[in-house]
């Protein structure tokens, strides 16, 4: 053998190693950032988690934000190949379901230990710039490619509408890994089957129309005191994550001192806990007042979305999303989780209730209870867009994508 051929075999092998540890490391980094946060991953546990020491990491990368936003544009970069594959077929539905059936085959693989979880993108604000700019003009380009599936808009109409369900897809396959666990590996054909029955057919039967009524939730308009405070960490936390917004942050939103921030909260975790709290309370509360409009369960269930999205997209919202729970002691975690649950089962029973009655679509009301979810817990990422027209147009187009399905546009009529 050639010497020149022994030193290219040598540096082969060695690429090989390099890039099998990198993508090792970057495994294990996408896993401490689905469980801690971006900010709370530490080099000591990814080295841990792959059998290196902390040192072995830093040869691979830098600092912790070189690593975090290598598993971010990771992420980007198996999505925009995902999204290309999908826009290879010649109708908006074929390209949905190709790119929900490569989603439920990568966490089929995941199941059976021959893939590894993507980063969630949760954390993308909270990293510092440039970084930040970057990876945030990767997810740009990521929900114009989404939103690129249903096709060229004819009208501004159409691009507001499409923008809307593009966002929807998105949470709905971010928001898969959470619920998928409570079924077998052998029916994620079956659940996305029925999860791709309510996309294409929404939730409503053909002849529904939407007329929610508003479901008065007796919200202080004062927002003062320890509502101010929930109010503004909701909207903080949901920016920058739980561990971005600092105490410091929220005070200073507030223009309040730190002391001021102890005075109606002890710790941190027991502000977020109180922010979760306060979300699933104004949830639970809205469906059990819908009980009380007049009409069929399909009247209930609209009337239920339609002012919970109102309180997303106004000054007096957010609710607080799933994802900030990243960080907080497993126990809390699992008792928000374990209650978001409850909730989900009861939209599932409502639903289930209007099958019956036959005012709701025949679909798994256990699934599209689930979706329904990720579309009220992503709502807040869309108020600005939302603020680009009335806002009950706003509430009617992004509650359509569910409720008359991802390629039904009886919404433009409204």
């Amino acid at each position: 053998m050639e010497a020149g051929a022994t030193i290219q075999d040598n540096a082969d092998g060695s690429t090989k190693r390099f890039r099998a540890k990198r993508d090792a490391i970057l495994a294990a980094a996408a896993q401490a950032i689905n469980e801690q946060s971006a900010k709370g991953m530490t080099f000591a546990d990814v080295a841990q988690r792959v059998g290196l020491n902390t040192t072995s990491v830093t040869y691979y990368f830098k600092r912790k934000e070189d690593l975090a936003a290598a598993c971010f544009e990771y992420t980007l970069d198996q999505l925009q190949a995902m999204l290309a594959d999908a826009m290879e077929l010649p109708t908006p539905e074929q390209r949905v379901a190709r790119y929900l059936a490569l989603n439920m085959d990568r966490l089929a693989r995941i199941q059976r230990g021959e893939a590894t979880s993507f980063a969630v993108l949760s954390d993308l604000r909270a990293m510092e710039e440039p970084v930040r700019g970057r990876l945030m003009a990767g997810w740009r380009d990521v929900f114009r490619r989404t939103r690129a599936l249903w096709g060229p808009g004819e009208t501004r109409a159409h691009t507001d509408l499409f923008g809307a369900r593009a966002h929807v897809l998105l949470e709905n396959t971010f928001w898969l890994p959470v619920w998928l666990v409570r079924y077998d590996p052998d029916q994620f054909s079956r659940v996305e089957q029925r999860l791709m029955a309510v996309f294409a057919n929404g939730i409503a039967p053909d002849t529904a129309r939407w007329t929610p009524s508003r479901i008065d939730l007796d919200h202080d308009e004062g927002e003062s005191g320890r509502e101010a405070f929930l109010l503004a960490a909701t909207r903080l936390i949901n920016e920058l994550g739980y561990r971005g917004a600092s105490v410091q942050k929220i005070a200073s939103q507030l223009n309040v001192t730190k002391g001021s921030f102890y005075h109606h909260l002890d710790a941190k975790d027991d502000l977020v806990i109180a922010c979760y709290r306060r979300s699933l309370d104004t949830i639970t509360n809205a469906q059990r007042l819908s009980e009380e409009v007049p009409g069929s369960y399909w009247q209930q269930l609209s009337s239920t979305i339609a002012t919970l999205l109102e309180i997303q997209f106004s000054e007096r919202g957010p609710l607080m999303r799933t994802t900030a729970l990243s960080g907080l002691p497993r126990s809390v975690r699992s008792a928000m989780v374990a209650r978001s649950n409850r909730i989900a089962r009861r939209y599932a029973g409502m639903m289930n209730d209007g099958i019956a009655e036959g005012s709701i679509r025949a679909i798994d009301p256990l699934i599209a209870a689930q979706a329904l979810m990720a579309l009220q817990n992503a709502a807040f990422d869309m108020r600005k867009w939302a603020s680009t027209m009335p806002r009950d147009r706003a509430i009617a187009y992004y509650a359509s994508t569910l409720m008359f399905g991802l390629f039904d546009d009886r919404v433009l009529a409204i």
